[in-house]
């Protein structure tokens, strides 16, 4: 079995509305990730294969529409739960129903009904359906490229999604 493995690295902010802490291990009560904050990501994507086509898993190349992905969708985005009880605030005079969704799971403001004024602040978000915590974030993204490699015939092993050069989440791929 061969594994093969290539990182990406991405700007983006979240708030994880659902933290909570036991103060026995935190050794405080602050709930830091709850407020808007912004992280330099890394995402390392692991594809395997049992055997070689050309002397390769696959060309590393195969995942350039990953980086294009990164960079033209989540890089320099705040990603927002749709279920955050602060949606409506950071997003105001959104009608739910008028968010257009995408196949990878996202969803965004369909720009074209809001003035000019109102573009810089509704295109800066990337709204999902999940709390952006690493965990959710690495299966995600797992997800997104599971999908689109499976064209390939290639299998995604794991995605590790680094929220800090610290702190690291692994999804693993069920197969």
């Amino acid at each position: 079995m061969w594994e093969i493995s290539k990182e990406f690295d991405f700007c983006y902010g979240h708030r994880v509305w659902s933290q909570s802490l036991n103060i026995e291990f935190s050794l405080d009560s602050c709930l830091m990730c709850r407020h808007l904050h912004g992280h330099q990501g890394k995402v390392i994507v692991y594809l395997k294969s049992d055997s070689l086509q050309s002397g390769m898993v696959t060309d590393f190349k195969h995942l350039n529409w990953f980086k294009k992905f990164l960079d033209d969708i989540i890089d320099h985005k705040f990603i927002l739960d749709i279920n955050d009880p602060l949606f409506s605030t950071l997003l105001p005079n959104i009608d739910k129903k008028y968010l257009i969704k995408f196949k990878e799971g996202y969803k965004t403001v369909n720009l074209k009904d809001y003035k000019n004024e109102l573009l810089e602040l509704y295109e800066s978000y990337i709204i999902v359906d999940f709390v952006p915590t690493s965990e959710n974030i690495s299966a995600w993204l797992l997800k997104i490229v599971q999908e689109k490699m499976s064209k390939l015939d290639i299998k995604v092993s794991k995605v590790e999604f680094l929220e800090t050069p610290k702190s690291k989440s692994t999804f693993y791929a069920g197969n």
